[in-house]
């Protein structure tokens, strides 16, 4: 079962447009969303959702297909020659099936089926804003060469320096590898695997359990939180500002 904590983490700062002809439907599902987004806009069918995409567009559209005046099909080929990244999710009744593969031709991934279920409703929103986030924090780690872990510790990816409180933190040659694998994209969970063959291909070796010792090394030269054990799975640098 998915935990809407682990969706808000990622929809917090985010918007959401819902489209949907059915009053009750669009009512009920939007005082839903507004439990996770920053903004929720909704629209009755494609031509109003058009116009309030073009005066403030959303970071994710979720929306129905069979509507009046323009339908789900036309409404996301007009938002595709506006902006081709946009996240769409489309609700997708039993009796639509003719209108899923122009949909998969446009390239839409996230289908949900009517009447909504809950899980899937929010296991579409996790994954979706998840690949949102993801993208925009590599964007802004390699835009900048300094990476601002928190309000007082930055990382300097070409210099290879932490700062921490204005002062130089030392780095042994392992602790700079291990910090510069993990700022490479924030947010990723680089696994144990991923950790030893970045340190082969920089010509070191490491085994699992120093892998443990350094993490727990670095954690009292980097602010609290900074870098998270991701159980089972691996570690993640997490920005905290």
């Amino acid at each position: 079962m998915i935990n809407s904590k682990d969706i808000i983490e990622y929809t917090k700062n985010l918007s959401i447009l819902f489209v949907e002809d059915d009053d009750e439907l669009r009512i009920n599902t939007a005082e839903i969303l507004k439990n996770f987004f920053e903004k929720v806009d909704t629209a009755c069918n494609g031509e109003e959702a058009i116009a309030i995409y073009l005066k403030s567009p959303s970071d994710i559209i979720l929306t129905d297909i069979r509507m009046p005046k323009v339908n789900g099909v036309e409404l996301i080929k007009h938002i595709y020659d506006i902006n081709d990244k946009q996240a769409v999710i489309v609700l997708s009744a039993h009796d639509e099936s003719k209108y899923l593969l122009p949909l998969i031709n446009l390239g839409i991934e996230q289908f949900i089926k009517k009447p909504i279920d809950f899980q899937e409703l929010l296991g579409a929103l996790l994954k979706t804003s998840r690949q949102i986030v993801d993208v925009e924090l590599h964007q802004r780690a390699q835009a900048s060469k300094v990476i601002s872990l928190d309000d007082q510790c930055s990382y300097d990816r070409d210099n290879k320096l932490l700062v921490y409180n204005n002062e130089k933190i030392y780095l042994t040659k392992y602790e700079m590898l291990f910090i510069h694998l993990m700022s490479t994209q924030i947010e990723r969970v680089y696994s144990n695997e991923d950790i030893v063959e970045y340190y082969i291909e920089n010509g070191e070796n490491i085994s699992l359990q120093n892998i443990r010792k350094l993490v727990s090394k670095l954690r009292k030269k980097l602010p609290e939180g900074v870098l998270e054990s991701i159980y089972g799975v691996g570690y993640r640098l997490t920005l905290k500002y």
